[in-house]
């Protein structure tokens, strides 16, 4: 898969297209069924599925901290694409100048001087342009003119709800690990690249690996039963922490992982983090023993989950872990304390 950043950089090799437009936050069920349309459409057609997104998203340029939390990071999203058959990227920063685009120049400049594309998928609600004149008809009479064609987006249903971005928050917020893997279609993942920080967890008999977060509003906040994978494919019981470490400080959000039973150096490796089981809230604590202190009884739990767990599974692949977790609280008898969120 190409990414393309900006449409400076896009080439001859590029146009002639069918595109989407949206933030595919997460790449959940519902924007995979809008990416089997656009597959459909580029086989009949014989060109390659191209997806338009924005850094940052516009909700993200224009409420800065108000907006809502990120599912995916745009690294993590490519490869959810790529891994969706996307045969190209175009990641337009959004900007003063992007956002003072009219309706009809984003069409000249984007779809049709840019992209050359030979149809468009979109939602029946989608806006766009500075004046938010721009809309699903809009585009339909600029096709008929321009030699492009226009489909709205098939909605995804689950249950008999609606698959969207917003519901995967609402169940990440809630710890419902087992109801976020069915609405992505695949367990939900963080990753990063291990980095050196203050190395207190070593004094405190915890050494984690540190995966620094983006300084934005975060989907997950707390302390989670975890399974680590390395580059190499190895994977190890966790405990995972994400947030501002509120005891000891931190100058951005940090997800750390303490590998149970693992030895080795991690700095500069790249892991993949399932959470699978939320154990508590963000805490602050009176000092370095009470949080030692807490450490120990969340690791405790943790093992308690992964053994329990397996006694019930002869293996516990990654896909099945935050089920298995679930499960595994559900029949426990280990009491979880009440999220204490320090803000």
């Amino acid at each position: 898969m190409q990414l393309i950043r900006g449409l400076h950089n896009l080439r001859e090799a590029h146009r002639g297209c069918v595109a989407t437009i949206g933030n595919f936050d997460g790449v959940h069920r519902g924007h995979q069924a809008i990416l089997e349309q656009l597959r459909e459409h580029a086989s009949t057609l014989g060109v390659p599925v191209c997806v338009v997104v924005f850094e940052p998203q516009p909700r993200e340029f224009f409420a800065g901290d108000q907006a809502l939390p990120r599912l995916s990071r745009l690294r993590d999203k490519l490869q959810l694409l790529a891994e969706q058959g996307v045969d190209q990227v175009l990641c337009l920063p959004f900007n003063d100048a992007l956002r003072s685009l009219t309706a009809d120049e984003f069409i000249a400049r984007v779809l049709v001087g840019g992209l050359g594309v030979r149809h468009l998928v979109v939602g029946d609600d989608f806006r766009f342009g500075c004046d938010r004149r721009g809309d699903f008809t809009l585009l339909q009479r600029a096709g008929d003119h321009l030699g492009f064609t226009v489909e709205h987006t098939r909605t995804f249903l689950l249950d008999g709800e609606r698959v969207s971005s917003t519901r995967v928050r609402t169940l990440l917020a809630s710890g419902n690990f087992a109801q976020t893997a069915r609405m992505l279609g695949h367990p939900y993942w963080l990753s990063g690249r291990v980095v050196r920080d203050r190395q207190l967890g070593r004094t405190i008999g915890t050494p984690t690996a540190n995966l620094p977060q983006l300084q934005r509003p975060m989907a997950l906040k707390g302390v989670y039963a975890a399974v680590a994978e390395l580059p190499s494919g190895e994977r190890f019981d966790s405990v995972m922490n994400i947030g501002w470490r509120p005891t000891v400080g931190s100058e951005r959000p940090i997800l750390e992982v303490h590998l149970f039973d693992f030895d080795g150096n991690l700095y500069g490796q790249r892991l993949v983090v399932v959470p699978c089981a939320k154990l508590r809230g963000e805490m602050k604590f009176d000092g370095i023993d009470a949080l030692r202190t807490q450490i120990q009884h969340d690791q405790q739990r943790a093992r308690r989950l992964f053994a329990k767990a397996r006694a019930e599974q002869d293996t516990l692949p990654l896909a099945s872990a935050p089920l298995a977790c679930e499960a595994a609280i559900s029949d426990s008898s280990v009491a979880f304390p009440t999220d204490h969120d320090d803000g």
